[in-house]
């Protein structure tokens, strides 16, 4: 008998997942994060996955997914083995069949940080091991699951929030902060200009989650309609990785969409700001912003090696946690 409904699984984008089930990895990572900072000692003698291994494959650039996924495995007593120069995995050119059916005899998990979701896709359709995307072009799954638990850590609830995405709205944390709000029963509204909109089979795909959970999925163009009344505010940069010969083009095409300390005064009392990092100060937020009491980019920075440790605990293990 499996007791852990996400045993064996992928985690390829937040649809993957039911509300529940998203609940339970916020669930499982806030019981983490407790555990370890009130007895880190038992904590790390918890270890449950001694002697197992996790792959993490990085073909893009990263901070905070390596080192977030690579403390995340550590603290379950797993190895990670990390590949993230031009001379390792898929660098010789072999066929990501051969590739899935040789590591899924090495290792018990498979991270990849890649570009198109197709990719990553028919990786998942290869292995037999959990394939989890730690970023693609079109979505930042665990990235979503980080700021959906500080959100939750800051208002103690997600269903019924209004979320203000302001930006690039074509980017995968437009997509990913879409698909989370429709699960969780939340108002988003994504404010970009024309032409930087969400791609429509993912705000469709979103649009039919949310009827079923009550949510509100909004894409507009003004700032001012995101920011009114919104509890959490958020941007990400504007050239995203693989957009920068663009900067120049972008940077005055996003202006308007810049969060200042005016501009935040149109959101509720209360409200929180987030950014996913890396940042890029004096652009899409003002430093104002960044360091002001109610930004909490730094929680929500933590919080991705206590989701991830979460989400891996739950895709490895048949059993829940104690």
């Amino acid at each position: 008998m499996i007791d852990n409904p996400l045993y064996g699984r992928d985690y390829l984008r937040m649809l993957d997942l039911t509300v529940q089930e998203l609940q339970l990895v916020l669930d499982t990572a806030a019981a983490f994060k407790n555990r370890w900072a009130s007895d880190p000692i038992s904590a790390q003698q918890q270890a449950p996955f001694t002697g197992q291994a996790v792959a993490i494959i990085m073909e893009k650039p990263s901070l905070r997914t390596r080192v977030s996924f690579e403390r995340a495995v550590e603290r379950l007593g797993a190895q990670a083995i990390v590949m993230s120069d031009t001379t390792s995995a898929f660098s010789r050119g072999e066929s990501l069949q051969d590739t899935m059916l040789v590591l899924e005899r090495y290792v018990d998990a498979l991270v990849i940080r890649s570009f198109d979701q197709s990719r990553i896709q028919e990786m998942a359709d290869w292995a037999t091991i959990p394939v989890v995307n730690a970023l693609t072009d079109a979505f930042h799954p665990c990235q979503g699951l980080a700021d959906f638990m500080t959100i939750q850590e800051c208002f103690g609830q997600l269903k019924g929030l209004k979320l203000a995405y302001l930006g690039d709205g074509a980017n995968n944390m437009a997509h990913t902060y879409l698909e989370g709000a429709a699960l969780f029963g939340m108002q988003a509204v994504i404010a970009a200009p024309a032409g930087y909109q969400p791609d429509p089979q993912y705000l469709s795909d979103a649009q039919a989650s949310a009827a079923q959970t009550g949510a509100e999925l909004i894409v507009c163009e003004s700032p001012e309609e995101a920011l009114a009344g919104a509890n959490v505010v958020i941007t990400d940069s504007w050239a995203s990785m693989g957009f920068e010969a663009e900067h120049a083009k972008r940077v005055e095409v996003f202006r308007p969409y810049q969060v200042s300390m005016e501009s935040f005064k149109l959101a509720a009392e209360g409200a929180i700001f987030l950014h996913c990092l890396p940042a890029h100060r004096g652009e899409e937020v003002l430093d104002e912003v960044m360091d002001a009491g109610f930004s909490r980019i730094y929680d929500e920075a933590e919080n991705r090696m206590h989701a991830q440790q979460a989400l891996l605990y739950l895709l490895m293990s048949k059993e829940m946690p104690a």
